[in-house]
């Protein structure tokens, strides 16, 4: 079987099989295309056709591969973290325009957030908690692969940083609400990392509440969030004693990443 009757034989999205058999053959997606006559080895057939069946069901394409890009960085990923979105890069960009020699990101994950800061400030001291003990097995296997060092700790929000302060505070958290029917279309990922309470907003009300008293003076938090909820993330934040409080819109438009200073 060649590269060209093996997709054509897929069923899928040309572009996701394109992908498949180019993270299988270890050759680059161009690669397949140029040269479709090229043999599929027998095992890398059945190897296809088991990947080609999990895309089928639904499985996202980054827990097939084992791999997704964010901000220039290829990160491990399964499915015990939360695949990073294109749109949180936004919250990076955000961090990045502001001085910090000392940040902490909540809810690492994967680790996307604060790998993208100590890759872009290699000199800032970027620490990373994470409360899935599985999710940080991955995280800390980001770092060893791209040589950066962040110090990472177990445990939830804010509680593991004692009476630390930071001049920036991260964090992508969970902010769908229960019941969500987007949530059928994400069955494959982590709920915890996805799923706030009734309203969606239980984590960041809870990071809100306790992110000021670990914030240097004019140090800044920054939280992404869903659609529809800047007006209430602003809320909070204010209710917390934060100044400057905004919202900054993504690519598409979207409020998206709201954050207030000390």
């Amino acid at each position: 079987m060649t590269y060209q009757e093996a997709l054509s034989a897929s069923g899928i999205d040309p572009r996701e099989a394109r992908l498949l058999l180019a993270a299988l053959t270890g050759f680059s997606e161009a690669a397949v295309l140029a040269f479709p006559e090229r043999e599929l080895h027998p095992a890398l057939q059945a190897s296809f056709a088991g990947q080609v069946a999990r895309r089928r069901g639904g499985e996202p394409i980054a827990y097939i591969v084992g791999h997704r890009e964010f901000y220039g960085l290829e990160l491990l990923v399964n499915p015990a973290v939360l695949i990073p979105r294109p749109e949180t890069e936004l919250l990076v960009d955000l961090a990045l325009e502001r001085k910090f020699s000392t940040a902490v990101d909540l809810g690492t994950g994967c680790g996307a957030i604060a790998l993208a800061l100590k890759w872009s400030r290699p000199q800032a001291r970027v620490v990373a908690i994470e409360a899935s003990a599985a999710a940080l097995v991955v995280a800390k296997r980001n770092a060893v692969k791209h040589g950066l060092d962040i110090q990472f700790r177990h445990g939830r929000w804010l509680q593991p940083l004692d009476a630390e302060r930071f001049e920036l505070i991260v964090s992508n958290p969970p902010y769908i609400a229960a019941g969500d029917p987007h949530l059928g279309d994400l069955g494959f990922e982590p709920a915890a990392a996805l799923v706030a309470g009734a309203d969606g907003l239980d984590a960041i009300k809870e990071i809100a509440r306790s992110a000021p008293g670990h914030l240097s003076p004019g140090g800044w938090l920054l939280v992404e969030h869903g659609i529809g909820q800047d007006r209430a993330v602003r809320d909070l934040l204010a209710a917390a004693g934060l100044e400057d409080v905004a919202t900054w819109p993504d690519l598409a438009g979207i409020p998206r990443v709201s954050g207030g200073k000390r």
